[in-house]
């Protein structure tokens, strides 16, 4: 039986890690640069160069993979196969453009420097990769993925990605290029390779297509979230372990995964659930990259080494811009999108060891390019952040300004709650062409969406990583349909604290909940039956013969003395027992806004003991509290009217919406 010292001898490293990422990454935040260096240095120091705190790097960095396909399971997600197609001359033609012409060159500079052809080729093809976790990593914590040049950055990335696939299947071709025999057998290897991946592929598509939406919506009906958590990572994790089997990336895989489920209707839920896992482990593979370097090696030959990382990024910075401004991009964007692909990419630690396996270059030139590649890494993002203050400096607030944002449909309006009540408001926002997104965690309203024409994603309102992956904090405003009163205030706080710049409208439940919306200062609150009672009151009115605008003023005239009375109730200003102190938890009673024109008459004994002690109790009241104009609702209007309206002004509210008139504040005229 193992000791417990064994079983957690697993701690050491994990603490070392946690502890190295806690350190390191806010200090570099400080002084202003990306948490990507901070990682990387991190990891510097940690690995068996620095202080020697981690006894097998390899085994972190088999785990750190996982950080990256996450990462591109992420991007997936945001991705839609109609933007695939509308970026696919950025993806082959571009992407095309940079391999080739940055291998080509940067091959082409080692092999005037005495490499062999062979050798010259891969380190070539190696270096001209990008690192798709630095530059989106950077993007995202720009904000700059949306961007014209960020947007072309990752059609080049994705490229890339794509083409691993097919730079490992020819390295076996190159190293028998002069053995004479090697080419029929490869060949055969080759399309029996091809043939599995389109395979698995069709496989993972078929699935994706027709199974995943019905299992998790199965899922999702148990009400269990750690079993949504688990499949979220279960459908992440087995389709890149699927794509690796037949000979493609496991990040390729993965993104493979994210696409097919970008349509789904529990896509936000899954971004949320997947996040914490993805920017940990992202963050351990970028300190598994830092401890690769090899120290001893950077010791001996460091001016070479540090002249050739200052060579390779230069060189791929002015052959990606150029390519970047051919194919429409400003100089300033271009050279923006150069700065942030010139890091050699993670492919680089696959293919340098391949190579070296098959002979095409040897253990010390290996060592080097591997060495170069992480420099690459290590130099690049603070590269990217002295050019970016460079362009800033020159340009002052022009550089925000040129930044050309591609046209999207980004919701304006983020609904949560797609009940009765928020199914009329969605159709209300969408017949203006307002863009909507709605999340519900109900799957039965999920199914019966469709019949509206959009979509509405599975989400638990109440979660705050649930509401950044429905994007709120780029919408408007957001409105809470909700009908339960403890989650919608939940939900309000969140939105106040997390996110000052967007408006809450809220559905308040009764009497009671709105005062506690009003305490909050949300921008605007409704009772639910509020306008349907008045509109049914209107038309019982005109049912028994009142003229249509007798009851319409009549209709309007207890809205006003309604909302009056509702403020008043928040302020605590009325003596009859229903006031409302901020933070008390007093219940609001119903009070009568006119007074009946006879007394109430028992219908039975019970109700007459029900009546007797309401009389007592009021009589009680109107003894204690003696106030002159405590008949708020009374038969003098004009007192009534300058009563409210004395009170609308003391209690007007310091956010925007607040300024409204009563009569606006609580609701809005029927359509």
């Amino acid at each position: 039986m193992a000791s417990p010292s064994e079983h957690a001898s697993f701690l050491p490293p994990v603490l070392t890690f946690l502890s190295a990422a806690v350190i390191g990454v806010p200090i570099f935040r400080l002084i202003g640069q990306s948490a990507v260096l901070g990682y990387l240095v991190a990891g510097v120091l940690i690995g068996p160069f620095g202080f020697s705190l981690i006894a097998e790097p390899e085994t972190a960095a088999s785990v750190a993979e996982i950080g990256v396909v996450l990462l591109l399971f992420i991007v997936g997600l945001e991705l839609h196969l109609s933007q695939l197609v509308s970026m696919r001359r950025d993806i082959f033609g571009l992407g095309t453009a940079q391999l080739l012409i940055c291998a080509l060159v940067l091959g082409g500079a080692g092999y005037l420097f005495g490499l062999p052809g062979t050798a010259a080729t891969v380190i070539g093809i190696a270096l001209a990769l990008s690192a798709t976790a630095v530059a989106l990593q950077l993007l995202e914590e720009r904000g700059d993925l949306g961007t014209n040049y960020g947007s072309r950055a990752f059609a080049v990335l994705l490229f890339q990605d794509l083409s691993v696939v097919a730079i490992l299947a020819l390295m076996p071709l190159l190293a028998s290029a002069g053995g004479g025999g090697g080419e029929s057998f490869w060949f055969g290897a080759a399309v029996q390779s091809t043939g599995k991946a389109l395979v698995a592929i069709l496989a993972v598509v078929l699935v994706g297509r027709y199974g995943l939406n019905p299992f998790f919506r199965l899922l999702a009906a148990s009400g269990a979230r750690e079993v949504m958590t688990a499949a979220a990572l279960l459908v992440v994790l087995g389709t890149a372990l699927l794509m690796q089997e037949v000979g493609l990336s496991m990040a390729m895989g993965a993104f493979l995964a994210g696409i097919l489920l970008a349509e789904s209707n529990f896509r936000h839920q899954l971004e949320a659930d997947i996040e914490p896992f993805r920017g940990m482990l992202l963050g351990l593979f970028f300190m598994s990259v830092g401890m690769s370097i090899d120290g001893g090696l950077v010791k001996a030959m460091w001016p070479t080494l540090f002249g050739a990382t200052a060579a390779a990024i230069l060189v791929k910075i002015a052959l990606v811009a150029g390519l970047f401004r051919l194919f429409g991009s400003s100089w300033l964007d271009a050279v923006r999108g150069a700065a942030i692909l010139a890091p050699a990419g993670e492919f680089a630690f696959v293919l340098l060891p391949v190579g070296g396996g098959l002979g095409l270059l040897d253990a010390n030139a290996t060592r080097f390019a591997v060495a170069l590649a992480a420099l690459t890494m290590l130099v690049g993002p603070v590269a990217a952040k002295a050019l970016d203050a460079v362009l800033a400096r020159r340009r002052g607030t022009a550089l925000e300004q040129a930044t050309d944002v591609i046209e999207s449909t980004e919701a304006r309006v983020l609904v949560i709650g797609f009940g009765r009540f928020g199914q009329i408001l969605t159709q209300v926002l969408l017949a203006e062409g307002i863009g909507v997104t709605v999340i519900d965690k109900d799957v039965e309203q999920i199914r019966s969406a469709s019949r509206f024409g959009f979509r509405v994603y599975y989400g638990d309102g109440t979660r705050l990583d649930v509401l950044r992956a429905a994007g709120i904090g780029r919408v408007e405003l957001v409105c809470i349909c909700i009908d339960e009163s403890e989650a919608a205030l939940k939900i309000v706080d969140m939105v106040h604290e997390e996110f000052e710049s967007v408006r809450t409208y809220v559905r308040a439940y009764d009497r009671t909940h709105a005062v506690e919306l009003m305490n909050r200062d949300v921008d605007y609150q409704l009772r639910e039956t509020v306008e349907s009672a008045l509109a049914f009151g209107r038309a019982t009115l005109a049912g028994l013969g009142v003229p249509d605008e007798v009851a319409t003023r009549t209709a309007e005239d207890v809205r006003k003395r309604d909302v009056a009375r509702l403020v008043l109730q928040q302020a605590g200003a009325l003596p009859d027992g229903s006031s409302w102190m901020r933070g008390a938890q007093t219940e609001l009673k119903p009070e009568p806004l006119t007074a009946p024109q006879r007394p109430a008459r028992a219908l039975s004994a019970e109700t007459r003991d029900i009546i007797e002690s309401e009389r007592r109790d009021a009589a009680q009241r109107a003894l204690e509290t003696r106030d002159p104009d405590q008949d708020l609702d009374g038969p003098d209007p004009e007192r009534r009217d300058a009563k409210a309206q004395d009170v609308t002004t003391r209690e007007a509210r310091p956010r925007e919406a607040k300024a409204r008139d009563l009569e606006t504040q609580d609701g809005a005229p029927d359509a």
